[in-house]
């Protein structure tokens, strides 16, 4: 055996091994995490049941986690507003279970309104819907529960997060910043690729939620620049935004900086010039922006996905994620775009926009004349 084929071997032996412990240990971090959901369940179980029917009086729950921290020392978790969580917990997910449990030795309250002492923890019997994500469930943290709970009341919403939750493994400030940012709401407005084409599936929810499926650019009247709708094109509209930046920064989101406009960019002597380009800071990814005063076009998918190749291997930095691309035309059937925007590997994202040209009449007719305002000014 060859010098070269032994270390070949060696490597795909190492890489195997190393593939099974980490599976193994996945395995076993989401065992016991599934432990700890059933334990806190049922003492949440436990506790409710005693608080809501006035068998603990006040302070019994202070005076049951001092006692259990006397008799076991170093426990963590357990704290007063730990077992009120739990509580809540229980409460907020009741239905999962209709009252039902399976178990050697259950925690059960007696005469004396004590917590009975078990080797073995309860096993869930769930009864819950079909499409309940159950998996995704059993497999985040009860703090990522907690925060979901504590923030969403909907049944709907909180399965997205559980699953988002589960799919992403998202840390829980993460978790509480999408949920901040209302996910939920933004899945599907904006047509997009981005979880086909972004491996980072956070990434990919992040940049979801960082693009609208309609800005409104009020501060562009093409109008006022004397530019007949027929007349009006996409460099008239990238001039007005150019000009306007800071209010477009604002319309688009937080953490855009302006990179520049007819950015040039060059590969093998063909020269290609994107309308605006902007770095996003909390996608770490520069973010290519083509305007097209038209209805949308699948044309004009190839030509940003062009701009997005020369700029992650001419621009991007070591550090930074791979470049973003988003189409805002005038018009664009959603359905359509969703269809045709699959194929492409680059991220791309089709929005449309209104200026103030596209108001309605009866708000232009409140408005005072351009003349006016000019003196105004």
């Amino acid at each position: 055996m060859s010098h070269i084929t032994y270390n070949t071997d060696v490597s795909n032996a190492v890489q195997t091994i190393k593939s099974v412990i980490l599976q193994s240990q996945q395995r076993a971090l989401a065992a016991i995490n599934q432990e700890q959901l059933t334990l806190y369940y049922s003492i949440g179980r436990f506790i409710s049941e005693n608080t809501r029917n006035k068998n603990w009086g006040s302070g019994f729950i202070e005076t049951v986690s001092e006692q259990l921290r006397k008799e076991m020392p170093g426990l963590r978790g357990f704290s007063v507003a730990s077992l009120r969580k739990m509580r809540t917990f229980y409460e907020e997910w009741h239905m999962l279970t209709a009252n039902s449990f399976v178990g050697t030795n259950e925690l059960v309250s007696n005469d004396n309104n004590s917590l009975v002492g078990t080797n073995e923890l309860p096993t869930l019997q769930f009864k819950i819907d079909a499409d309940f994500p159950i998996s995704a469930f059993m497999n985040i943290g009860f703090t990522h529960h907690y925060a979901i709970i504590s923030k969403i009341k909907d049944i709907e919403q909180r399965k997205f997060y559980i699953q988002l939750a589960a799919d992403t493994k998202a840390k829980v400030e993460e978790l509480e910043q999408m949920i901040n940012n209302d996910l939920y709401s933004h899945q599907g407005n904006l047509p997009n690729n981005f979880c086909k084409t972004i491996p980072d599936q956070l990434q990919a929810y992040r940049a979801i939620t960082m693009f609208k499926d309609e800005y409104l650019l009020d501060y562009i009247n093409t109008e006022e620049l004397f530019i007949r709708d027929k007349d009006r094109d996409e460099r008239t509209i990238e001039q007005g935004i150019v000009q306007n930046i800071k209010n477009f920064i604002m319309t688009f989101g937080k953490d855009f900086t302006f990179v520049g406009n007819q950015y040039n960019l060059e590969k093998f002597g063909i020269e290609q010039f994107p309308d605006l380009l902007f770095f996003n800071r909390e996608l770490a990814s520069l973010v290519c922006v083509e305007l097209k005063d038209g209805p949308f076009k699948p044309s004009y998918l190839g030509q940003l996905a062009a701009y997005l190749r020369i700029l992650d291997d001419e621009v991007r930095k070591p550090n930074e994620n791979p470049s973003i691309g988003i189409i805002l035309c005038k018009s664009a059937n959603k359905k359509f775009v969703e269809y045709v925007i699959q194929d492409y590997d680059k991220p791309m994202g089709v929005a449309t926009y209104k200026t103030t040209a596209d108001m309605d009449e009866r708000l232009k007719k409140l408005l005072p004349p351009v003349e006016e305002l000019e003196k105004l000014l």
